[in-house]
């Protein structure tokens, strides 16, 4: 034989299975997809061979650093695309990858068969088949018995010939052939793909944010952690499982902020406490009147008491008067005239704030003291983060420090709080942003919310970017709720809770349906908290409070609602009224949601309820109850008909069934 000049060290001939188009795969491997603990992983790809043979697949999971896989088989959809799922049981990274291989049994069944239901003779055939058992039989399977007898069976072919070929054809011999000789020429796919599986708070979160400095009992007076702590039922019973604080540092002096952001403050304006650090302090210390580090531990371990985490703002920045500004100059920009840099986004000027400056030839020393601070809180048991601007600091920072942090802390949560471009925030999702707020607070007609929500939840972002809806913010008051009004905040607040499952409001101003704007065209608030300390009655009732009351029972009663990524809009002839529907994983939980959009007339129309996507009959009549209203009404058939006044009540939740 002629010695070959060719190099085919690297090749396998007989590999004939392509694997391709995998899914969940982001950004071609580079990062992980997510999931929470429970969650399901739904793996697919497209597997295919040349010519007409069989093939077959399979998915492989572990937890990162085994050795051993666990496997899979991979169903057959259609048009050569195959799925499986498995379901992570615990924290972590996971590793995922596809095998394929030529099904040389499945492709003999299949030819018996064609064969055979066309009269033709099939002798040979059945010692085909006769030949593969065997070999599986003798390559030390532990189903070795069972194969010899499958053996005998195609041996007596002669005496009954539709019992071998039945039998030769069955799935029973097939499940006996899966780990034997039809596992030859394995193909695997190109890379190892990672799922980074968080615990369930990643998932399903409802927050509520308060100034701490502005919980005091008696007008006038600076609130205090302990104040805070008065709350801490209140905010329980509403159902909000994480409370969120802006941050609770000292603040500078510098170029303090006044009243609706004046550049000259009074005696005795507490500032924004955005503007970081004073001489008292910086990122690692507490605003003296808040209290101090051992009221605020004692806080967080009342609040874990409540089932609620306190979640910290982490804000890369300094007032001029931060003591990183005189310990390290090189962390900043210095201009020619030997003033700092301070924040702009023009028009706007932030001069009580001072950017890091993530240029700087000392960025490691820089990037090892921002992580420092994390660290310092997570062990005051902070366990969830809201991260101030992070689109204005580098990828790079933030996928180090994130990784950095979950090694040794894998239960810490970030929100992103970036409202910037789409390319830029999926990055910082990518990067590992558990959580990040979105651009829901500006969707308000029907078609903007069903593109915006269609393409979180059904496109590749759903994999890695997790949206956390807000109706409202501090620094954004949007035209729906300047012009709106009460129904407006509670048509506002039932889409944000049930379209996401992590939601959050801005209260108590949310509570008291408040909407000046600083002036017409603006969206920031007249007489905004960030800028002054408030005195609010804090257990007021309102209606507004107590549809947030009920909306949050809601949630957590129905596992519907405990996630995003099931929703699916209905068609209903009305271009003002909102229609989706949720189902639970197991089908058990039905939830329709009906929204009327306008938030000063009646609208009314016919839903077109998806029956067959519920697993109903369509000629059945079945119930749907409003939660929100506690009514019943039986409906029939696909189209029924909704009628929803704004001042009573913008929207129903029914359950179905």
């Amino acid at each position: 034989m002629a010695k070959s000049i060719y190099n085919f060290k690297s090749l396998n001939g007989k590999e004939r299975v392509v694997i391709e188009n995998v899914k969940p795969e982001v950004n071609c491997g580079q990062y992980p997809a997510k999931r929470v603990v429970g969650e399901k992983v739904k793996v697919s790809a497209d597997v295919f061979t040349d010519g007409h043979d069989a093939v077959k697949a399979v998915l492989q999971w572990r937890m990162a650093g085994k050795k051993k896989w666990s496997e899979v088989p991979m169903a057959l959809i259609s048009n050569d695309r195959w799925e499986a799922t498995f379901i992570p049981q615990s924290q972590g990274k996971y590793e995922f990858t596809i095998i394929g291989w030529v099904d040389h049994f499945a492709s003999w069944q299949h030819g018996l068969k064609r064969k055979f239901e066309a009269n033709q003779d099939v002798s040979i055939e059945l010692l085909m088949g006769k030949d593969l058992i065997s070999q599986a039989a003798n390559a030390g399977s532990e189903k070795k018995a069972q194969l010899e007898t499958a053996v005998a069976i195609l041996d007596n072919a002669a005496e009954d010939p539709i019992k071998a070929v039945n039998y030769a054809t069955s799935t029973e011999l097939s499940s006996l052939l899966y780990n034997g000789v039809t596992k030859k020429d394995v193909a695997q796919y190109s890379k190892i793909l990672t799922i980074e599986v968080e615990r369930k708070k990643a998932l399903f979160s409802s927050w509520y944010e308060f100034f701490p400095r502005s919980t005091a009992e008696q007008a006038g007076k600076h609130g205090t952690f302990k104040d805070c702590e008065r709350l801490l039922p209140l905010v329980q019973e509403m159902g909000f499982d994480v409370i969120y604080f802006p941050p609770i540092h000292p603040i500078g002096k510098i170029n303090r902020k006044g009243k609706n952001n004046s550049v000259d403050s009074k005696e005795g304006e507490p500032g924004v406490p955005w503007a970081i650090g004073s001489t008292e302090g910086g990122h690692k210390a507490i605003h003296p009147e808040l209290g101090m580090v051992k009221d605020f531990e004692r806080l967080v371990k009342k609040a874990k008491e409540h089932n609620i985490d306190i979640a910290l703002d982490y804000a890369l920045q300094c007032a001029p008067d931060h003591p990183y500004v005189k310990e390290h100059p090189q962390w900043f920009k210095w201009r020619p005239d030997g003033t700092v840099q301070y924040a702009e986004n023009p028009p706007k000027k932030y001069q009580d704030v001072l950017p890091f400056n993530f240029e700087t030839d000392d960025w490691q020393n820089l990037w090892i003291e921002l992580k420092s601070i994390i660290e310092y809180w997570v062990d005051r048991g902070v366990t969830i983060f809201r991260v101030d601007n992070p689109h204005t600091k580098p990828f790079a920072f933030w996928e180090w420090m994130i990784n950095e942090i979950h090694k040794q802390h894998p239960d810490i949560i970030f929100l992103a709080e970036a409202f910037t471009k789409p390319r830029v925030m999926e990055r910082l999702a990518k990067a590992g942003f558990t959580q990040s707020y979105t651009y829901f607070t500006w969707r308000t007609s029907k078609h903007e919310i069903t593109e915006y929500v269609t393409e979180l939840t059904k496109t590749n972002l759903r994999e890695y970017f997790r949206p956390n809806f807000w109706p409202n913010t501090p620094d954004i008051l949007n035209d729906l709720l300047q012009e709106g009004g009460e129904p407006a905040f509670l048509r506002s607040l039932i889409m944000a809770a049930t379209l996401s499952s992590n939601y959050g409001i801005y209260g108590p101003v949310f509570d008291y349906g408040i909407n000046t704007p600083i002036a017409p065209g603006k969206e920031e608030y007249l007489d905004s908290e960030k800028y002054e300390i408030k005195h609010w009655d804090w257990f007021q009732k309102t209606k507004i409070r107590d549809v947030i009351t009920k909306v949050n029972q809601i949630r957590k009663e129905n596992p519907a609602l405990q996630t995003t990524w099931n929703v699916e809009f209905c068609d209903i002839d009305n271009q003002n009224i909102l229609c989706f529907v949720k189902t639970s994983e197991s089908g058990d939980n039905k939830i329709l949601v009906v929204v009327n959009l306008d938030s000063h007339k009646t609208s009314s129309g016919f839903i077109n309820v998806p029956l067959w996507k519920l697993g109903m009959a369509y000629d059945t009549p079945y119930q749907v109850h409003d939660l929100l209203t506690d009514e019943i009404f039986t409906w029939s058939n696909e189209w029924n008909y909704v009628e929803l006044n704004p001042y009573k009540m913008p929207a129903h939740i029914f359950r179905i069934g």
